[in-house]
């Protein structure tokens, strides 16, 4: 069975960038919408395939001419194109071809060698719960199944300060996961060839580095100074942390601060009720002259 890893993240936060490090002799991308790359390249693509059946058959065919990357660019729209082209079918039923085409793309990892790695990339979005989640079609899905439940990887995408990261442990918002000692650091690299490396000499897949090579990597790639917001704590743009903000007083808490004062001798002024002190101010408007 194939090592599957779900990557997550807005568009442009370096979703598809992060192939830029990866063998193009062991590199094979599903590009369901046709774009390029992001960068100049000869990665071998197949594009504008949306089926299942027909992708399952390009992946089985790249694994047999020797690709060991698998990359589906943009997994979403293997939901959101079909959805399109069949918008104006009323009807409940379509949402289960949709269902089962998406979730047939994953499956097919049950049927590829042990050396193979599949990626897919994909769009998030939020919940009302605040949770941030793979972006879906409908809620059968989610309702039925947890996408990320089936994927023991799941990194997020992260522009901070200009530079782009994958993070690699749950913030508490999001479905974020890794295995235990996989990753040293909240924060990588968005690096999908070092995302590869470190997999293979965790698991001890095909042909793969040493630990003193990983570890090497790891100084290059790993940041310390990203650190995971604990909780209470928000983030600012460009990554820096704020203490979340204080609880309002309570009455009784103010009650006993101004009582505080006042034992100090601080005297108060007393409200009057004249008429002169109620009349509201007045603005007076000045002439360009005048200013």
């Amino acid at each position: 069975m194939a090592q599957k890893v779900l990557i997550m993240g807005e568009s442009g936060t370096g979703k598809s960038t992060s192939l830029f490090n990866c063998d193009p002799e062991l590199t094979f991308v599903v590009n369901p919408v046709g774009k390029p790359l992001p960068f100049r390249n000869s990665i071998e693509t197949v594009d504008f395939f949306t089926a299942a059946d027909e992708i399952i058959i390009c992946m089985k065919d790249a694994v047999k001419r020797g690709k060991k990357i698998i990359v589906v660019d943009d997994f979403q729209y293997l939901l959101a194109i079909p959805y399109m082209n069949r918008i104006k079918e009323s009807g409940w039923d379509k949402y289960n071809d949709f269902g089962a085409n998406y979730f047939d793309v994953i499956d097919v990892c049950k049927e590829l060698p042990d050396d193979v790695i599949v990626y897919y990339l994909t769009h998030l979005e939020t919940l009302d719960s605040g949770l941030t989640t793979v972006k879906l079609i409908g809620k059968q899905l989610r309702e039925k199944i947890t996408i990320e439940g089936l994927f023991t990887i799941v990194l997020r995408t992260s522009v901070q300060e200009g530079k782009y990261y994958f993070l690699t442990q749950n913030s508490g918002k999001d479905t974020v996961k890794s295995p235990i000692g996989m990753f040293g650091a909240y924060a990588i690299d968005n690096d999908l060839n070092y995302v590869d490396e470190k997999i293979r000499n965790y698991y001890h897949i095909g042909e793969y580095k040493s630990d003193a090579e990983i570890a090497e990597a790891d100084k290059s790639a790993e940041n310390t100074e990203i650190q995971k917001p604990e909780p209470g704590e928000r983030r600012r743009r460009g990554g820096q942390r704020t203490a979340a903000p204080a609880p309002e007083k309570t009455q009784e808490e103010i009650r006993k601060e101004m009582d505080a004062i006042t034992d100090e001798g601080v005297d108060f002024p007393f409200e009057t009720d004249t008429k002169e002190e109620q009349k509201p101010a007045t603005r007076t408007r000045r002439t360009r002259k005048e200013r």
